[in-house]
């Protein structure tokens, strides 16, 4: 896949992931996108895994509420 595709897939997978996250929560959006840049540099990355990684990273994002 080329840098251009992999870059496309990236966002829309993130997009996706943060549908219901207000534009104002930058930090969790930057978490998630994090974790999808981690999952992406493993050679046998596939779109389930990133989306696995992306949801992970939303669900354990730290939050102002115990």
């Amino acid at each position: 896949m080329s840098d251009a595709d992999m870059t496309a897939l990236l966002h829309k997978v993130l997009d996706e992931i943060c549908a219901d996250v207000p534009v104002s929560e930058t930090a969790t959006r930057e978490r998630v996108a994090a974790r999808l840049r981690e999952a992406a540099r493993r050679d046998d990355c596939s779109v389930e895994d990133l989306k696995r990684a992306g949801c992970d990273a939303l669900s354990r994002a730290p939050t102002m509420w115990p």
